[in-house]
């Protein structure tokens, strides 16, 4: 019975701790979509891709780092408020298009040579998605992914440790002061993530052979994907 009752104290203490830790990361929000930006800029830039598409572009602020290392850049944004947040921020810029749409509302006839996705995929069928974004890449096209993944891990706590101690101090950082309500770029839908890492590995090998996945801080995984340019670059479609 003592044991009993440890554990279960143990873990009403863990849900106070985190509980707490919640309440103070509303209080100082940041984007953990954003804080992997420069590393998705990095990737399309170390691709040379010329035109570059974003899915799910919210208000634009993976656009403005791709701004300068593309020719030009279409953001897809299904939210009609976000949409207009984007698209008044690059009115003036007319390498920069703002399309109120999903994926499913993108140019069929278009290939892009670089595409992202950050916090996106998991909204979207994963398998027949996977097959479409490789589609719609011209060869030597490169696939960024910055994706969400449900969790299936059985000590959740100690794994995600690591994230629960960094975020608050990131949110001293980035927000210092109190915040009344979330910053506009914070406030597009979201979704929980259906599938765990393990099936995202699963349906890239199927539909992105080569593809190099990495588990990220801040509850993210990572995925980029290079179409091949040679003889062979019809063979994966």
């Amino acid at each position: 019975m003592g044991r009993s009752r440890g554990a279960f104290a143990g873990r009403e203490n863990g849900t106070v701790l985190l509980s707490q830790l919640d309440r103070f990361n509303r209080k100082h929000p940041w984007s953990h979509n954003d804080y992997y930006g420069p590393w998705a800029a990095r990737q399309v830039a170390a691709a040379r891709a010329g035109h570059v598409l974003d899915v799910g572009c919210g208000t634009g602020n993976l656009i403005a780092r791709l701004r300068s290392r593309a020719t030009t850049v279409t953001g897809l944004e299904p939210d009609a408020a976000t949409a207009n947040v984007a698209a008044e921020r690059f009115a003036d810029d007319p390498a920069v298009s703002i399309i109120r749409a999903d994926f499913a509302g993108r140019d069929p006839k278009r290939c892009w040579d670089a595409i992202t996705l950050v916090a996106v995929l998991h909204h979207l069928p994963l398998v027949s998605s996977l097959r479409e974004l490789r589609d719609c890449l011209a060869p030597g096209g490169r696939l960024v992914i910055v994706g969400c993944y449900r969790d299936d891990r059985t000590v959740k706590l100690l794994a995600d440790l690591p994230a629960i101690l960094a975020n608050p101090v990131m949110g001293m950082i980035k927000h210092p002061t109190r915040a009344e309500k979330l910053p506009p770029h914070m406030t597009a839908p979201t979704a929980a993530a259906k599938e765990t890492l393990d099936d995202i590995r699963a349906a890239a090998a199927q539909e992105l052979p080569g593809a190099r996945i990495q588990r990220r801080l801040f509850w993210r995984y990572t995925l980029v994907y290079d179409v091949p340019s040679g003889p062979d670059a019809d063979s994966t479609r």
